[in-house]
C-alpha cells in the first residue's frame, strides 16, 4: 500500500472541511482533503442548503405568479408549473458550486482525493477508493465529516414513498398529500417547496410548537404565517410508525386516527457522521450519540486528532462548522482566533423568512438576565409596502443596564440578509445606542433595525 505525505489531512469535504483546507493551505501548509462522494461540498452544496433554496425560490416565485402578483397590476393568466426544469435549475446551481471547490482545491494546492478516509493510527489514514488502497501520512488530522438525517424508531425509510430531505429534493412529481414527520427547520422549509407546487402538506411536531430553537414570539408568529399559506400543523404527535401500500403511505399516531398520503418526509434531527472513521481502534473519545469530543482548541483526546463542525454537535450550520474550520488550523498554526457562539446566526428559509442571534427572550428570563426590549412591526416600513411584504417584525434585546445588545430576533421578507448587521453589532459589543446612531439608508429593510434599536429606549419614531 502506497503512502502520499502531507502536513494536514482533512477528512471531508463539507462547508468545514473544504474551507479548513482552503485556509490551512493559504498558511503555508501541504493539505490534502479526503471526501467519498464525486462531488465536493459536504451535504450542504449537494443535497441541503443550496438545493433546497433553489426549490424554495423557484416555489415562491411559482406561488407568486399565481396568487400574488395581481395587487401589483400583472396578470398573467394560467400559470403552468414545469417541475422537470424546476428541479433541472436546482442540480445545474449544484454542479456549478461544487465544480467551484475543485477549482478553489486548485488555485490553493490543496491535493483532493476521493474516497472513504479511516484513521488506522495518529498520524496515517487509510483511502479506500473503487480502484485502489492507499495510505496518507500527516502530522496533524481534521474530522469534518457532518452529519446526516436522523432516523425514526418505527418509520422505515425506503427512499422512494419514505425518505429523508434528500428524497423530498427531487420528487418526480408533486405529492397529492405529503406528511411531514417534524416540525424543526428542514421539516418546514421543504414542506413549503411542495405546499406551494400543489400539495397538501401536514407537518406532525411531537413538542409543543415548531421551529423550538426560535424566540418563542417569532416562532408563533412563524407557525400563524405557515398556517394561512395552508401547512396543516398539528403539534404534540407522536408518530408511531408508517405502513406502505399500494403506492401510499399510512402515518400512525398515538391518541389520532392515521393519516393516509403519497408521501412521507422524515424530518427529525440530524446524526453525526462519526462510524467508519477508525475512532474506537486510535481511541478518539465520543458521546453516547456518536459526537466526537473536543476541547476549546477543537482537539480531541488523542495528539494530533481535531475536529469541527456537525460532528461535535452545537448548531449544526454550515457557517458554524466554517468558522470552526478556520479557527482550528489557525490555532494549529498558532495564530490567536476564536468562534464566538453568541454571535452565530440562525436563518429558516420560509416565506417569510426567519433570522436570529444571539440570547432568546426565554433564555434571557431562564436566566434571570435584565433586558429591555423593542420592536419595529415590517408594516411601519415604507419600502416592506413598496414589495409588498408587511408581515413579520424584528426584535432587539439589550440588557437593562449596560444597554449591550443581546439578542436580535427578525421574521419578514430579506431577514436572512438583515441578520449580518445584528451578527456585527454583537461581536463588536455594540449597544442598542450603538446602532440607533447608525444612518440606515431610505428607503430600505434597514431601517426596520433602526427602529427597533429605537425602540428599547422607547424612542421609536414612526411606531406607536
Amino acid at each position: 500500500m502506497t503512502e502520499r505525505q502531507h502536513d494536514l489531512v482533512v477528512i471531508g469535504g463539507g462547508p468545514g472541511g473544504y474551507v479548513a483546507a482552503i485556509r490551512a493551505a493559504q498558511l503555508g501548509m501541504n493539505v490534502a482533503c479526503i471526501d467519498e462522494n464525486a462531488q465536493l461540498g459536504g451535504t450542504c452544496l449537494r443535497v441541503g442548503c443550496i438545493p433546497s433554496k433553489a426549490l424554495l425560490e423557484s416555489s415562491h416565485l411559482y406561488a407568486q405568479a399565481r396568487e400574488s402578483l395581481t395587487p401589483h397590476g400583472i396578470s398573467l393568466g394560467d400559470v403552468e408549473l414545469d417541475l422537470a426544469a424546476m428541479l433541472a435549475r436546482k442540480d445545474k446551481i449544484v454542479q456549478q458550486l461544487t465544480g467551484g471547490i475543485s477549482m478553489l482545491f486548485k488555485r490553493n494546492g490543496v491535493t483532493a482525493y476521493q474516497g472513504r478516509g479511516k484513521i488506522v493510527e495518529p498520524g496515517r489514514v487509510a483511502v479506500e477508493t473503487e480502484g485502489e488502497s492507499f495510505e496518507v501520512a500527516a502530522p496533524k488530522i481534521l474530522i469534518a465529516t457532518g452529519s446526516r438525517p436522523a432516523g425514526l424508531r418505527g418509520v422505515e425509510l425506503d427512499g422512494q414513498l419514505v425518505g429523508d430531505s434528500t428524497t423530498a429534493l427531487s420528487y418526480s412529481e408533486v405529492p397529492d398529500r405529503l406528511v411531514v414527520i417534524g416540525g424543526g427547520y428542514i421539516g418546514v422549509e421543504l414542506g413549503s417547496v411542495w405546499a406551494r407546487l400543489g400539495s397538501q402538506v401536514i407537518v406532525l411536531e411531537y413538542l409543543d410548537r415548531i421551529l423550538p430553537g426560535l424566540d418563542q414570539e417569532i416562532g408563533q408568529l412563524a407557525h400563524r404565517a405557515l398556517a394561512k399559506q395552508g401547512l396543516d400543523i398539528r403539534t404534540g404527535m407522536k408518530v408511531e410508525g408508517v405502513e406502505t401500500q399500494k403506492g401510499k403511505c399510512l402515518v400512525r399516531c398515538a391518541g389520532a386516527e392515521p393519516i393516509e398520503c403519497d408521501r412521507v418526509l422524515v424530518s427529525t434531527g440530524r446524526s453525526p457522521c462519526s462510524d467508519g472513521l477508525g475512532l474506537e481502534q486510535v481511541g478518539v473519545q465520543t458521546d453516547a450519540r456518536g459526537f466526537i469530543q473536543v476541547d476549546g482548541e477543537y482537539c480531541t483526546n488523542v495528539p494530533g486528532i481535531y475536529a469541527i463542525g456537525d460532528v461535535i454537535g452545537g448548531a449544526m450550520l454550515a457557517h458554524k462548522a466554517s468558522e470552526e474550520g478556520i479557527v482550528c488550523v489557525e490555532r494549529i498554526q498558532r495564530i490567536k482566533s476564536h468562534v464566538n457562539y453568541d454571535a452565530i446566526p440562525a436563518v429558516v428559509y420560509t416565506h417569510p423568512e426567519i433570522a436570529s442571534v444571539g440570547f432568546t427572550e426565554e433564555q434571557l428570563i431562564e436566566r434571570q438576565v435584565p433586558y429591555a426590549k423593542g420592536i419595529c412591526p415590517y408594516g411601519a416600513s415604507g419600502r416592506a409596502l413598496a414589495i409588498g411584504e408587511p408581515i413579520g417584525r424584528v426584535k432587539v434585546l439589550a440588557h437593562a443596564e449596560t444597554d449591550r445588545i443581546l439578542g436580535v430576533h427578525i421574521i419578514g421578507a430579506h431577514a436572512g440578509d438583515l441578520i449580518a448587521e445584528a451578527v456585527a453589532a454583537i461581536e463588536f459589543a455594540a449597544t442598542s445606542e450603538d446602532l440607533a446612531r447608525c444612518c440606515h439608508p431610505h428607503p430600505t429593510l434597514s431601517e426596520l433595525l433602526h427602529e427597533a434599536a429605537l425602540a428599547v429606549s422607547k424612542r421609536a419614531i414612526h411606531t406607536a
